[in-house]
């Protein structure tokens, strides 16, 4: 399995533990209702941004986009010339 899978399993294992197993753990009180939210929520929301984070790094929508005047301008500022 590539590095990509492994990832996504582990973190996806990770944060379920956090927002599936662990509000059921959660002692009487008050403010059980609350604390089970707040951690579901919060699972979820952490998990989707890590998800966005990995997926914008893994595959990226474009690279640097310069245009090949611009690129001259460049090289030939820096002393590279063509």
């Amino acid at each position: 399995m590539e590095k990509f899978g492994v990832a996504l399993i582990i973190f996806t294992l990770f944060w379920g533990l956090i927002g599936i197993v662990l509000p059921f753990l959660i002692p009487k009180g008050p403010n059980k209702r609350l604390i089970q939210i707040m951690l579901i929520l919060t699972s979820a929301c952490c998990w989707l941004f890590w998800l966005c984070f990995y997926l914008h790094q893994w595959k990226p929508l474009f690279g640097p986009q310069l245009k090949s005047t611009d690129a001259r301008i460049l090289r030939s500022l820096w002393g590279q010339e063509l």
